[in-house]
């Protein structure tokens, strides 16, 4: 390892890995250290962008530290993690030199048997998606007795005890019920929780978390984050902790590495790397947080353009032929919902996961029925249309899904997919495919993409192709669920941009839906939160942010990850 004493605080842009080693060095000599990565390599298979995944990077942790890996999609924070574990998808992606030591120890020169030991029973990793990662045939309690029956020798009886006590110290409710439960009878907060504890079965010296908070809600979020924080405290285990997140760093870390293209480009505490940022990547990213103070409020038509009343929708599940003796259940979903749009408005529906914000997005666009209640679009109540009298109505009113993968046919060209609606509606091929083209350089994609398929596209691009699609329709209501959740913040901000754009563009109306109050504080004029099915309170969005009424609304506010590192910074740019 480098050992150049160039003074901290001195990185520039072309002098960045080699600041990094040499910061990792003094750390070492400061204080032990459970972990230390020395100039490692790991190398793409030819053809690749570019040579190495992880680029001559170098760091170290040490106990009860928490070090943030910060960097967007691609930049090598996963495959770091995933070298330390010895999981790379070898032969195409392998480690190439450079070592990572731990204990006195270099993991890249151990056997495999050596490393089975490791992996678990002293470093060990949660995952960014726990459904992927959970066994889906095997119960929570079986999968915790499989981490324990490896490494140790216990009865049954004392793997049971010591699994009970895991889940209850990530604070499961009802550790018992957990133990007997699939994965997929756990919603994504508990997963996540069952997955902490399988990783924490052994007491680790060190503890990776790969992204483990980017897909729950703000509230989980930060019951996640408290308990890793003291879990770490308890168990003196060190934390290698990967976001794309700044209000996550702000809370969590004790020190930050920033990664780009696989290299660090800046690494220190995380006081200076949040508020001083020296490298122009760091403080790109840092800038493209959404800051929490809402936009200056802009005057719109008050004519309602869809007003929806008294809506209910529930969902039933178990019956006398297919519950299986299981008593049915009811959801109410969406129980008596009132909300409006103005022409030109956004209006934000925030919640946490399972509040119905979903639901009521697909009712919007009749991708659902309800069970009683309006959908005024105009005047003309929607509920009330059968298949043929929605047909008119289909155009005005276009969604944008969460998960463009998901909601974009993979067999089928980009042009094919944007075509296909305004085509079955009764436009000609030429119009439909100049139409296509049109919103496509709209949306920011050049006419290459016109004959690409979904997966030859980033996450942000397939987003832009999921609004192509909806725009090319020609809509007066822009439906957007969960646009940018999945999204790194520079993407996410690229794509918010984008959707402000077309907005005035195209004087669109919109109804956004987002787990996330900074995105809502830059989005929407006027916000309606909603709780279990209940829309709880409703206002303009600077009220709410101010004067929130409804304590749920207070803590969906005070649940905001880095919210007071987020609120000095706006109020000192």
């Amino acid at each position: 390892m480098s050992t150049n004493k160039r003074p901290e605080g001195s990185v520039t842009q072309g002098s960045a890995a080699h600041h990094a080693a040499n910061t990792a060095a003094k750390q070492n000599q400061a204080r032990p250290t459970f972990l230390t990565i020395d100039q490692l390599h790991v190398q793409l298979p030819t053809g690749s962008e570019r040579s190495y995944a992880v680029d001559d990077v170098s760091y170290s942790l040490a106990p009860q530290e928490i070090l943030c890996l910060v960097g967007e999609s691609g930049s090598g924070k996963s495959l770091t993690a995933r070298a330390i574990m010895g999981l790379l998808p070898e032969p195409y992606v392998h480690y190439e030199k450079g070592k990572i030591v731990f204990q006195g120890e270099d993991l890249t020169k151990v056997t495999p048997e050596r490393m089975r030991q490791v992996r678990g029973g002293e470093i060990s990793m949660i995952f960014q998606e726990p459904m992927t990662a959970l066994n889906p045939v095997m119960r929570i309690g079986d999968q915790i007795d499989e981490v324990i029956r490896f490494h140790e020798k216990q009865s049954r009886r004392e793997r049971r005890a010591r699994a009970l006590n895991l889940l209850d110290d990530v604070h499961l409710p009802d550790p018992p019920r957990i133990m007997s439960a699939y994965p997929h009878e756990l919603s994504g907060g508990q997963r996540q929780r069952a997955m902490i504890a399988m990783a924490l079965a052994l007491e680790p010296k060190v503890l990776i978390a790969d992204e483990p908070t980017t897909a729950l809600d703000v509230t989980t979020q930060a019951q996640i984050l408290r308990l890793i924080k003291e879990l770490q405290a308890s168990h003196d285990t060190g934390v290698l902790f990967i976001t794309h997140d700044f209000g996550v760093v702000a809370d969590i870390a004790d020190r930050v590495a920033v990664m780009q293209h696989g290299k660090i480009v800046e690494i220190g505490t995380v006081d200076k790397v949040l508020n001083a940022p020296e490298h122009p990547y760091t403080q790109a990213l840092t800038n493209a947080v959404p800051s929490l103070i809402p936009r200056a409020v802009k005057a719109v038509n008050e004519k309602p353009i869809l007003q929806v009343n008294e809506l209910v929708k529930t969902y039933r599940s178990g019956n006398r032929w297919f519950g299986l003796g299981k008593t049915p259940k009811q959801v109410h979903a969406c129980d008596h919902v009132n909300v409006s749009l103005n022409e030109g408005e956004t209006l934000g529906i925030v919640g946490e996961s399972g509040s119905g914000k979903s639901t009521l997005a697909r009712c919007i666009v009749r991708l659902h029925s309800s069970d009683s209640g309006e959908i005024r679009y105009r005047g003309t109540d929607l509920c009330t249309l059968d298949r043929a009298g929605m047909r008119p109505y289909r155009s005005k009113i276009q969604m944008v899904f969460q998960d463009p993968y998901a909601s974009l046919n993979p067999r089928a060209t980009v042009g094919r997919i944007i075509t296909e609606g305004p085509i079955i509606l009764g436009e000609t091929r030429t119009a439909a495919e100049s139409r296509a083209r049109e919103m496509l350089e709209l949306v920011g994609l050049d006419s290459r993409a016109y004959e690409r398929y979904p997966h030859e596209f980033s996450g942000g691009q397939r987003q832009r192709i999921g609004l192509a699609r909806a725009l090319a329709l020609k809509p007066e209501i822009l439906v957007a669920d969960e646009p940018v959740s999945a999204l790194d913040v520079s993407i996410q901000a690229q794509v918010l941009d984008l959707l402000a754009d077309i907005r005035e563009r195209l004087r669109l109306s919109m109804v956004f839906i987002t787990h996330d109050l900074r995105v809502a504080a830059q989005v929407c004029d006027r916000i309606a939160v909603m709780r279990l099915g209940k829309v709880v309170e409703q206002g303009p969005t600077a009220q709410l942010f101010e004067q929130a009424n409804h304590p749920y609304t207070q803590e969906l506010l005070d649940a905001v990850p880095g919210r007071e590192w987020s609120r000095m910074r706006s109020q000192s740019q």
